[in-house]
């Protein structure tokens, strides 16, 4: 990816000390192709995203109207009969492309992952992995989630059932900042493959990775008017609920509130992954020389700025100490850095109110009598959105990052003296997305997965796990959503459910009617031995 100067893969040199709204990051002629991709009158304004590693200018796009947002809905709605009508292996294909593509152009996408959210480039190839996966995934088992299934009749041999699932039509997608490549085609994935049209929405601050998609799609053969972005705030977010057929939504659980409250009044389905308060327990035979890195990459991947992060150790009495001192000088040694390669373990936070979030949580937790084991500061060192991996002890329950989501590079510490008293404490908290159990008794962790109330539960990993094993369903409990990405599940959500049965009897004079056309009680009679019959023989 192409930028306004050369470096030595940082990006500090980038800004004008003198003049820095003058200096973009990336040259116009770079972005252009992709700026032209949005749906735009040119009518509703603009936006200027900003490099977060170092407040620096980084791109200016127009914003979509309300108006735009109808003219793409009815591009695509216009678009998707023929996209459904195509052979299941024809929509496979482009998924199939769509996978390699994303491998092949790796270094491009990357940069602009960094360059748009501030995150490590490990971090950021998190991204690509799963784009990787999950494409494949619904290439090769597409086929099985979205076949016909028979289903028994009424009457044995004369009836023949079978539930077909059709495409639902146009899917919207409301997207966050944090994973711009993953969480835009998280929800596009499955709903193409089931013969859909999609509408994204994303973060103004990411809509770079968005439009990247879209180019990408079209090189791997995707229709025009099949997958379009639009750009812009809630007004547009808010229009895009009011006119698809399906919403998908990853966000806050109060906007999660909202976008639920309006497709229940328009009877439209709704995917939402909403906010997480998640808990990690470390066990009193846990293996420490191997949990400790897990931890460490569980709590602080992203910058904490990920749905599925730990911001809850409980840690049982027996191994608490031990594992703080291991675990604290892992923290301590962690690399932040803002290059545009692997040297750094822990990126920018993506904005000043992110930071401003993250700094009022760890202010308000030391005010009342935490104490921070190790980071506590912000790192403007580093950089304007930096802020220091942060492992707070003794938070009272009445701290802000005791009750609310952070989402950012900061964990607290609970100590408990039994499994139980584990289970309590993870499941006190009315969300319930993510939740990592460590012990070498694999059977004694699943006895508590089970107890725990998580969408997803780990055992001996953070995340990655659960998140990588996209054939399994992934969501959350409680207040953390509804729905599930991933798996057969992604694609029964974007699909309606037909039935055709058929009465095959009917050509021979066998049917309902000729039965009913013998008067009187014989129609009961004959049928209430029938059903009699089949409940002996089992059938149904």
């Amino acid at each position: 990816m192409s930028t306004a100067h050369e470096s030595d893969g940082a990006l500090g040199d980038l800004i004008d000390p003198e003049l820095p709204a003058a200096t973009y990051v990336l040259e116009p002629d770079v972005v252009a192709p992709l700026v032209r991709r949005i749906v735009t009158s040119d009518d509703a304004g603009t936006h200027r995203s900003t490099l977060p590693f170092s407040g620096a200018p980084l791109v200016s796009f127009p914003l979509s109207s309300v108006a735009d947002v109808e003219g793409a809905v009815r591009r695509a709605r216009a678009a998707q009969p023929a996209w459904a009508a195509l052979s299941l292996r024809e929509r496979t294909v482009v998924l199939d492309r769509l996978g390699a593509t994303v491998l092949r152009r790796q270094s491009e996408i990357l940069d602009l992952i960094q360059m748009e959210t501030g995150k490590s480039r490990r971090s950021a190839f998190e991204e690509v992995a799963d784009v990787a996966q999950v494409t494949r995934h619904y290439a090769v088992r597409g086929r099985r989630y979205l076949a016909d299934r028979r289903a028994s009749g009424v009457f044995p041999v004369l009836t023949g059932v079978r539930v077909h699932r059709r495409p639902v039509g146009v899917v919207g997608a409301i997207a966050p900042w944090n994973y711009p490549l993953t969480l835009v085609l998280s929800e596009a994935l499955p709903a193409l493959v089931a013969g859909n049209a999609v509408v994204v929405k994303p973060d103004p601050q990411t809509t770079l990775c968005a439009l990247w998609v879209a180019e990408a799609l079209e090189e791997s053969g995707l229709p025009e008017d099949l997958f379009s972005v639009v750009a812009g705030g809630g007004d547009v977010g808010a229009a895009l609920v009011d006119q698809v057929d399906h919403i998908a939504f990853t966000g806050s659980t109060a906007t999660g509130r909202k976008v639920a409250a309006r497709a229940g009044e328009r009877l439209i389905g709704a995917t939402l992954e909403l906010g997480g308060k998640n808990p990690l327990y470390v066990a009193a035979d846990a293996d420490l020389d191997t949990t400790v890195p897990g931890v460490v990459r569980a709590c602080f991947s992203n910058s904490g700025q990920l749905c599925m992060s730990i911001e809850r150790l409980v840690l049982h009495e027996r191994i608490a100490d031990e594992f703080l001192e291991r675990f604290v000088e892992a923290v301590r040694g962690l690399e932040l850095g803002s290059a545009l390669d692997y040297t750094a373990d822990v990126g920018s936070l993506v904005s000043a109110d992110q930071l401003a979030r993250v700094t009022e949580h760890v202010d308000d937790a030391l005010a009342k009598g935490a104490r921070a084991l190790v980071g506590g500061v912000h790192r403007s060192d580093v950089g304007p959105f930096f802020y220091a991996p942060t492992v707070l002890d003794d938070v009272p329950a009445d701290a802000l990052c005791a009750t609310q989501e952070t989402f950012g590079p900061v964990v607290s510490v609970t100590r408990v003296a039994s499994d139980a008293e584990a289970v309590r404490v993870m499941n006190a908290t009315d969300m319930g997305l993510n939740a990592s159990i460590w012990s070498v008794d694999v059977a004694r962790a699943r006895r508590l997965a089970a107890q725990v109330e998580a969408g997803t539960v780990v055992i001996n990993d953070g995340y990655l796990s659960a998140w990588g094993s996209v054939a399994a369903p992934m969501g959350g409990f409680k207040a953390s959503g509804q729905g599930r990405r991933h798996g057969r599940e992604a694609i029964e959500s974007v699909t309606e459910v037909q039935t055709v049965a058929v009465q095959r009897g009917a050509r021979f004079g066998i049917s309902v009617d000729s039965l009913y056309a013998l008067g009187g009680e014989t129609p009961s009679k004959v049928l209430t031995v029938a059903m009699d019959a089949m409940r002996r023989l089992r059938l149904r």
